[in-house]
């Protein structure tokens, strides 16, 4: 019997891998609920950040991964080196860029020394909190995508979409927890608290996956390496890859729906101030409804995924719900009742948590395990670009129609795109014969 055929024994590596990924999303956002904090003069406990010198810092975590193409290796890597190695090595980098962070963040540096990056100065705390940022980001996106192989290894044929969607729940249950006791425990205790927090928990994290390296080399000698889909990756995959349509569909949707999602929860919170008068001390509330709502239903469509299929119908139906809210929010209502903002969030919530319950297990529908690592960063690293482009237009739209009407019918007209692609992807499905329609559950 196959190691991964115990109920007990795949539960169990879906914690121990769950847990690891968990403990990157709350050092991501860690420092997030910080701003303010770290832009107060040293003499009062801060930094003395600028808002430049903090915008800097926020988006130190892409650019090793988006300009060094780091993104992209770390799928090579992962196919060619195996789960094993690539998340020991990516749970290592975070903690060693969290180091990197926490001496950043408690060293007694010379503010009058000045780092220049890129025509850029940069004062000594805040290139190191940079550089360990940057280094973190290689090994939050590589534990990214080393545990949804892992949890294609261990659950395929079994409860595919639901361990997914735990995992998701799980990660995002690690940014709630950042974004809520960061800033008390940095009040009460000292601004590197939280830092040295978050370093504790990823050495949980790594040696949780150490145990779990343990279980998965014991699930090598359990089954013959060709029905674990371990046979060897080759570069020519790459090629693969490209001509397969659904890959290209699959990354599409991804680009057009969550550059309908993501940037709009950035944008929401001033939203609902101007447009649906909701007090400011609340607006926050209200833009937390669509990430708290994933936590609980994306593993609930998961299940229904694994044992009733139509995978491609609940992407098409959560891009449909998607699209109903955001030209629900573009309609030119004046003074309009907090109580609507509530339904349309609520709604938002659903369909961000139906698509991509249904959309990642899809993936190892159409792209052989042996590649998949490659597979899925490439998808990461195409959508980040979707997920940087969209805000822009956003910004100037919100510029020159302060209604919010322009910005709302562009993220509108983004998430149908999406919808469009979902109906796309069903048709190629029945050419192709994916079996993304089909349960995951084998009985």
């Amino acid at each position: 019997m196959r190691l991964n055929d115990s109920p007990t024994a795949r539960w169990i590596v879906l914690i121990i891998v769950a847990t690891a990924m968990m403990m990157g999303y709350f050092v991501n956002d860690v420092m997030s609920p910080l701003e303010t904090l770290l832009e107060m003069p040293r003499s009062q406990g801060g930094l003395g950040w600028s808002a430049s010198d903090y915008g800097f810092f926020s988006g130190s975590s892409g650019l090793i991964n988006v300009f060094l193409l780091m993104l992209f290796f770390s799928g090579l890597i992962l196919d060619k080196m195996g789960i094993r190695f690539t998340g020991t090595l990516a749970c290592s980098l975070m903690v060693l860029g969290t180091l990197i962070k926490y001496y950043a963040v408690t060293a007694d540096f010379d503010d009058t020394i000045q780092y220049s990056l890129f025509a850029i100065h940069l004062p000594p705390s805040v290139a190191w909190a940079s550089l360990g940022f940057a280094i973190f980001g290689v090994g939050y996106e590589m534990t990214g995508i080393t545990v949804s192989k892992a949890m294609v290894r261990w659950f395929t044929g079994h409860e595919l979409a639901l361990a997914m969607g735990i995992q998701l729940a799980m990660a995002r249950l690690g940014t709630a927890a950042a974004l809520s006791i960061s800033a008390p425990i940095a009040r009460h205790f000292t601004l590197s608290t939280p830092l040295l927090l978050a370093l504790a928990f990823l050495i949980i994290g790594l040696l949780a996956f150490l145990v779990f390296c343990v279980m998965d080399k014991k699930m090598d000698s359990s089954v013959p390496a060709v029905s674990t889909g371990t046979e060897e990756f080759r570069f020519s995959d790459i090629g693969a890859i490209l001509r397969n349509p659904g890959f290209w569909l699959i990354t599409l949707f991804c680009v057009l729906f969550y550059s309908a999602v993501s940037p709009f929860l950035k944008f929401s919170t001033k939203l609902m101030v101007m447009k649906y008068g909701v007090d400011p001390d609340l607006a926050g509330f209200f833009s937390s409804i669509a990430p708290f709502g994933t936590i609980l239903m994306t593993p609930l469509f998961g299940l229904v995924y694994d044992r009733y299929g139509k995978g491609v119908t609940l992407v098409i139906t959560g891009a449909l719900m998607l699209t109903a809210v955001h030209f629900g929010f573009s309609l030119p209502i004046d003074g309009g009742s907090p109580a609507i903002a509530i339904a349309l969030m609520v709604i938002l919530s659903i369909g961000y948590s139906l698509a991509p319950a249904a959309l990642w297990p899809c993936v190892p529908k159409i792209i052989p395990l042996k590649c998949l690592g490659t597979a899925y960063s490439m998808i990461f690293f195409i959508q980040n670009f979707g997920r940087a482009i969209i805000p822009m237009f956003v910004g100037r739209a919100n510029e020159s129609d302060p209604t919010y009407t322009t910005s709302m019918l562009i993220f509108g007209f983004t998430a149908l795109g999406a919808a469009l692609v979902a109906v796309a992807m069903l048709f190629i499905d029945r050419k192709k014969a994916y079996g993304l329609q089909l349960p995951n559950i084998k009985k």
